[in-house]
């Protein structure tokens, strides 16, 4: 390529290139290659990268870091519940070997390995279970599988149940995104899924699968949001209603859902009412009180379970 003749201006980045055209902030000269439209005229490369370093970051109304895209985290969410499902599903669904990692089981059991939808629910340890041959023994929480705490959140065995949970999922979680921010956002959803998990130990000693209480406690987070800024809170009051009913029907572990309204409805207060002059402060301090609650009631049921 030729050199331009001297004295006519040549891109900063690419000096055998001829151009006209400068940037608007520096004022230096840009070739097409290193133009970046901006509100009026172009900006060189150097000057968007410094631009986009100095640009604020948007915030929730309490103190969050908002996602450029909306419902970020909660897609991340739904795509997480789905792999799962799909997993179990795919490794023979109530019979996945998956389900006996993932679900939520306050003791432990004693799974057929030939035939892992089977089991022996009247043995209670491990070393009975290990004995009999072709056994394989699952920890419950009270045990040692603390995760299931967690996972539980994430299992689901039938269709309807995903589809209903990822529904509710999609229409309660990107407008708490907005208002919380992501990163208090997520931990709004675990640690009222973690609440759900301690209260099925507790109230029934039993176990449980789905994001029911995850979502209940999304919807305590609304409730409280709307009630401090003085929202009409009927159409919330009537799909508490629902959940209620829904609650109540057999099969369904309705000690989850309290346990994860109760422990959702605790952290949304948390950050919504924390003082705007001390507001990361109280809310960092409010969220770790609420986390070590629930290893408190985790470990003292860990040590008072009988099965």
């Amino acid at each position: 390529m030729s050199t331009p003749p001297v004295g006519v201006p040549t891109c900063y980045r690419h000096p055998d290139r001829e151009t006209w055209v400068r940037c608007q902030r520096c004022e230096r000269p840009i070739c097409p290659d290193c133009m970046n439209d901006a509100a009026v005229g172009f900006q060189c490369p150097s000057c968007v990268a410094e631009g986009r370093k100095t640009q604020r970051q948007a915030t929730g109304a309490y103190g969050g870091v908002v996602n450029r895209t909306p419902g970020r985290v909660t897609t991340v969410l739904l795509a997480v519940i789905a792999v799962a499902w799909v997993a179990i599903t795919a490794t023979g669904g109530e019979d996945s070997v998956l389900l006996n990692w993932l679900a939520m089981r306050t003791g432990g059991w004693c799974g057929i390995i030939s035939d892992p939808g089977l089991g022996y629910p009247g043995i209670q340890s491990a070393a009975t279970c290990t004995g009999i041959g072709d056994t394989r023994w699952y920890p419950g929480v009270a045990d040692g599988g603390v995760w299931r705490l967690l996972t539980h959140v994430v299992t689901h065995v039938h269709v309807w149940h995903i589809a209903m949970n990822a529904l509710a999922l999609w229409q309660l979680g990107p407008q708490l995104e907005r208002v919380f921010g992501w990163v208090r956002f997520l931990a709004l959803y675990l640690l009222a899924g973690i609440s759900g998990g301690v209260a099925v130990m507790w109230l029934s000693g039993g176990s449980a699968v789905g994001a029911s209480g995850a979502l209940f406690g999304l919807l305590a987070a609304h409730l409280v949001v709307a009630r401090k800024v003085g929202a009409d809170t009927s159409s919330l009051g009537s799909t508490l209603l629902l959940g209620v009913i829904i609650s109540l029907l057999p099969g369904i572990s309705w000690q989850g859902h309290l346990g994860g309204f109760i422990g959702g409805g605790v952290v949304a207060a948390v950050l919504a009412y924390a003082p705007r002059e001390r507001r990361g402060l109280v809310q960092g301090v409010g969220l770790a009180a609420v986390a070590l609650a629930l290893v408190g009631l985790t470990v003292l049921r860990m040590a008072t379970y009988t099965a």
